[in-house]
């Protein structure tokens, strides 16, 4: 009799679970990087992290970071089904909805991309996550100065990216 139930039980627990974990993760600080450029995450006023259906994660350093990995087949791979993004309010910190955030223009980001997220709306905060990430590919960031400031750039590299 009891092996009948546990398999019963089994079947019964794995019926009832409910559904992927989209809820945003702690950042492990001295271990978890960049998926696009491999930096270290420094500041989760302006993480950003993906999690899949399947409950991996994706970090990124800065929103310009994830808009380029959005061009690619890892990511069409990772968010194939389906996909939560999180990204840390710029003022508070706080793990808010990319998607729902407000965007505003101008802060010094950890990959100079220039984009902070707010989870509510104020006069500087002008842009949409889908308007933000459209801006971000037609190179309207402020990433060209801040590879200058760091001396990333090469001389023949002006209007690249």
């Amino acid at each position: 009799m009891k092996r009948k139930l546990i398999p019963l039980f089994l079947v019964f627990l794995f019926a009832c679970s409910s559904g992927p974990d989209y809820s945003p993760r702690k950042i492990n600080f001295d271990r978890d990087v960049c998926a696009m450029c491999k930096m270290g995450l420094t500041d989760q006023k302006y993480s950003v992290q993906a999690i899949n259906n399947y409950g991996e994660v994706l970090w990124f350093d800065d929103i310009g970071c994830l808009v380029e990995m959005m061009k690619t087949d890892k990511w069409k791979n990772f968010a194939k089904d389906s996909v939560k993004i999180w990204i840390g309010d710029a003022e508070t910190g706080k793990w808010i909805d990319a998607t729902k955030a407000y965007y505003r223009f101008g802060d010094r980001t950890p990959m100079g991309y220039g984009y902070g997220a707010l989870e509510n709306k104020t006069a500087d905060s002008l842009f949409t996550f889908d308007e933000t990430v459209k801006r971000i590919e037609e190179g309207e960031t402020m990433r060209e100065e801040f590879l200058k400031e760091h001396k990333m750039m090469k001389h023949g590299d002006k209007g690249k990216q």
